[in-house]
């Protein structure tokens, strides 16, 4: 083979990779840059909201899971409460893991039109091993439970449902103990029309350090290198939602934000509950501030509510709330 050709294929395999990489990173709209806004009376309740359930979750009752297990039938319970306070009738998927009981709970409102058609709003609300779970996830019970109270009296378009899910962290990760691999595996069974399944995983610590933010190579070189956004992440299957996610949120909220479709073996695609889902051949996605990538007080004893920036949480629920509303009314 002549040289020529050879520089022909060798750029030709350029361009080929060069746009794999660029389909899976470009995302629409540009990430929020400069001062965030002064905060409104809107995001100052909303905090203090967030903050009261961060700090129950993870100060009141603590380390929750089946090695404490009745600090995670307290969580249930918290959670069970606080649905039903929002006006929400609340069901509860029960599982047996080694003797124990353990559940997934549930609260839905209802489509206006597209009722079949469901949006899920997922969190674990248990914790690791050693750790009161602030952060994992307490951010992200309280995300939801927030954003539940919210769609309580404004329905939309698709049915929402939101759901806890119980034993995600390990050894029950990626398991069949694991709820939301549990939950999945029976709406598929029931053949459910989840059109698309959103992972509230880990939201509540960002920083405007310089090299604060760590990713799994080669991202470094293309995101940024501060852990001041929210991540949007999906598997290259789900790249249109993903780019829907995103746009919405940009359009709506002045604050950082950035987005991905990244192929599952790179590490930390699959690390919550959206992975479960896509095991089902859902639809799914992940929130998150990126977790161990970025908060140095992941899946330790230091995973305390003084580490989480609530007003910055609130900004991003806030968002949130716009994203949900687009996805839940587009055509």
């Amino acid at each position: 083979m002549n040289t020529s050709r050879w520089v022909v294929m060798a750029g030709t395999l350029i361009v080929v990779c060069a746009g794999g990489w660029y389909g899976m990173i470009w995302m629409p709209g540009s990430s929020y840059q400069g001062a965030l806004p002064l905060a409104t009376d809107e995001i100052r309740d909303l905090e203090q909201k967030l903050h009261t359930h961060v700090h129950t979750l993870s100060t009141q009752i603590g380390e929750r899971n089946l090695f404490h297990y009745d600090k995670l039938m307290l969580a249930a319970e918290y959670i069970r409460t606080e649905f039903k306070a929002a006006g929400y009738d609340v069901l509860s998927q029960k599982f047996d893991v080694s003797g124990n009981i353990c559940e997934n709970i549930e609260a839905e409102v209802r489509g206006t039109d597209r009722r079949e058609d469901i949006l899920l709003i997922g969190a674990h609300y248990d914790s690791v091993k050693g750790s009161p779970g602030a952060n994992d996830n307490g951010t992200g019970i309280a995300a939801m439970l927030a954003l539940a109270r919210v769609f309580a009296q404004s329905p939309v378009s698709r049915t929402l449902r939101f759901v806890a899910f119980a034993n995600e962290e390990p050894p029950f990760f990626q398991t069949p103990s694991m709820g939301s691999r549990v939950y999945a595996q029976r709406s598929r069974q029931q053949n459910e029309r989840i059109i698309l399944m959103l992972s509230l995983e880990t939201i509540g610590y960002y920083t405007e350090a310089p090299n604060s933010q760590r990713y799994p190579p080669p991202l470094s070189l293309i995101y940024p290198s501060k852990g001041n956004f929210i991540g949007f992440v999906s598997n290259l299957a789900n790249r249109d939602w993903v780019q829907q996610a995103v746009w919405s949120f940009r359009q709506h909220t002045q604050f950082p934000s950035e987005g991905a479709a990244l192929p599952e073996w790179l590490p930390g695609v699959g690390w919550s509950d959206h992975w479960a889902f896509w095991q089902e051949g859902f639809p799914a996605l992940m929130v998150t501030d990126t977790a161990l990538f970025r908060d140095p007080n992941y899946h330790t004893s230091n995973d305390t509510p003084d580490h989480i920036h609530f007003d910055h949480l609130a900004r991003v629920v806030t968002g949130l709330q716009h994203v949900i509303r687009d996805l839940a009314n587009q055509p």
